[in-house]
């Protein structure tokens, strides 16, 4: 029992370890340099401002395109040498392809008794090209008959 009273050399070993177990100072980092102020860009250049294009410029862009395309360059490439973006050229595209059908058609209205005349003729047309389609397999039929001996 005289183990348990003598508390002495525990004192001692528990400061060494506190010694020990003391923290290093930490190394002081420098601050960070600052990042310096940015200027908006001024309103003139390019890229600062959205660059809109008048009708007439994307119509010229449109035929460009189409008489290089039609050239036999490829489409991209044509898109590309406008310098519109392929997005762009479609999204011009859609609104303008209607209108230049519109222009095509004439601008006075059909009357109901035209309709109906050009409706009977081509009911009549459609039943003459049946006739011909129906003639020609007939006799192709005929002819295949013919060569696998089935006649």
């Amino acid at each position: 029992m005289a183990d348990e009273s003598n508390a002495g050399p525990v004192a001692t070993t528990v400061a060494t370890d506190k010694e020990v177990k003391a923290p290093a100072a930490r190394k002081q980092r420098s601050p960070r340099p600052r990042k310096a102020a940015t200027k908006p860009a001024p309103s003139n250049t390019p890229a600062a401002k959205r660059r809109g294009y008048s009708e007439q410029d994307k119509s010229e862009k449109l035929k460009l395109i189409a008489t290089q395309s039609s050239e036999g360059k490829t489409l991209k490439d044509a898109i590309k040498s406008a310098g519109i973006s392929e997005q762009t050229y479609y999204h011009w595209r859609g609104p303008a392809k209607p209108a230049e059908q519109k222009g095509t058609k004439s601008t006075k209205p059909i009357s109901a008794g035209d309709e109906l005349t050009d409706l009977v003729q081509l009911e009549e047309e459609n039943q003459r090209l049946r006739k011909r389609l129906a003639e020609k397999l007939r006799a192709e039929n005929a002819e295949l008959r013919k060569r696998l001996g089935l006649d």
